[in-house]
């Protein structure tokens, strides 16, 4: 793994009243890496990824993302320097164009509008079924093509760091398939590092580079995911297969 991280999350606490929802959670991400975040409900996945899009403010713990810390900065500003966000059940917004879904990504932009409608043409011509029905009601998509939509719209922001809750939530095994090969060509083909969030650990370890388990808010497990994914207690927690 490169030494110059592109993030580097230090002893992360979040405590919600008196419930201790992260206790010190630490994890990197590397350029260029896929890196997961397992474990099952309620054991802090979300709240991980929260704190790096600064909505959940931290108890202790610091981020550096791209060598500065984070922690003076609001949702926008880090957007703004290159953290996008695909959430859980894709949000897009039902009542907008595909095209207009697309815009409002690039709402922290502020390279022109030439360069913008450069960027949506580049996502049509990444998801071209999004091209063939651009004025189409996001609403009346499939749950597929939203997320699709998800992915477009994260893009337009230009990001370094894409962060994907449960991007295969909900979606037909077929299209789980589609999902999983649009993470891989977005990490491959334009660079950028992803940290994805997943209950499904076969999935999820299939395409990631690392992965880090969450057990009740505390990195249980870490390593590289062929590792991970021969490891028995993974096998045994996420797989349904007891060890020998």
């Amino acid at each position: 793994m490169p030494s110059d991280l592109l993030l580097d999350a230090r002893n992360l606490n979040v405590h919600y009243g008196h419930f201790h929802a992260l206790q010190d959670v630490s994890y990197t991400i590397a350029p260029g890496e896929i890196v997961s975040l397992l474990g099952g409900n309620a054991c802090g996945k979300s709240t991980t990824m929260k704190t790096l899009l600064q909505l959940v403010p931290l108890t202790s713990g610091e981020i550096i993302f791209d060598g500065a810390s984070t922690a003076s900065e609001s949702t926008a500003d880090v957007v703004s320097r290159g953290i996008a966000s695909v959430p859980e059940a894709r949000r897009v917004f039902p009542e907008m164009t595909i095209e207009d879904n697309l815009l409002v990504g690039a709402h922290t932009r502020r390279d022109g509008r030439a360069a913008i409608r450069r960027d949506v043409a580049a996502q049509f011509d990444l998801f071209p079924r999004l091209a063939e029905r651009r004025t189409q009601v996001a609403g009346t998509m499939s749950g597929g093509e939203q997320q699709m939509l998800a992915f477009a719209r994260a893009l337009m922001s230009r990001p370094k760091l894409i962060c994907m809750d449960e991007p295969t939530m909900g979606l037909a095994p077929k299209i789980v398939d589609q999902v999983l090969d649009t993470i891989q060509r977005i990490n491959r083909e334009l660079g950028i590092s992803v940290f994805m969030v997943e209950q499904n650990a076969e999935l999820a370890l299939s395409i990631a580079h690392r992965a880090y388990v969450l057990v009740n808010g505390v990195v249980t497990l870490s390593g590289g995911a062929n590792e991970l994914i021969r490891d028995p207690r993974i096998r045994e927690a996420y797989l349904g297969q007891k060890a020998a």
